[in-house]
């Protein structure tokens, strides 16, 4: 009878842990539910000069003066939409995004105006190839330029660094 009391507590300790696992999870950790769980507010924009894996200088800070909101949309069927960006008023740019296979790097083919050619704007696909270098439920920070993975000690590089906090509810904008 010894015996069976330990035998009989480990059936049941073993039929409740398969009962908790095998309750359906949610998804609202993953990437693709992290992006499209409402609109992004732009935060920051950083850029940062290195000469192979160091820096040069400090970061500079855009859009310090920019008195126009930017905010990033992500929907679950893929399309994706981008307000005033570079701090120029301008229609939303729209277009489709996708992952990585390693869900590291975020590619979005919309196409906006910015200001990098001098006071005239051009077109550019700002978030053609960006890294996720950070993202959570509130804050979200991608990486542009030249974020190549491998590069020599002497490589000149330009990494863009955009940094977004995360609206409560989808913007009108």
């Amino acid at each position: 009878m010894k015996i069976k009391t330990p035998l009989l507590f480990l059936a049941i300790l073993v039929f409740i842990s398969m009962v908790v696992n095998s309750c359906k999870k949610d998804n609202s950790g993953s990437i693709q539910t992290l992006f499209t769980n409402g609109t992004w507010q732009l935060a920051t924009v950083m850029v940062f000069n290195y000469v192979g894996s160091s820096q040069v200088g400090s970061a500079d800070t855009l859009n310090t003066t920019c008195d126009t909101t930017q905010y990033f949309t992500f929907n679950s069927n893929n399309t994706c939409t981008y307000t005033n960006f570079d701090c120029i008023t301008q229609p939303k740019a729209s277009g489709t995004w996708s992952l990585s296979s390693d869900q590291r790097f975020l590619m979005a083919d919309m196409t906006c105006q910015d200001t990098i050619t001098g006071s005239k704007p051009s077109t550019g696909k700002p978030f053609a190839y960006a890294q996720i270098y950070n993202l959570g439920q509130y804050s979200m920070v991608l990486q542009t330029g030249d974020i190549a993975t491998y590069y020599t000690s002497t490589t000149k590089r330009t990494i863009i660094q955009y940094g977004f906090v995360r609206q409560s509810a989808p913007s009108g904008n």
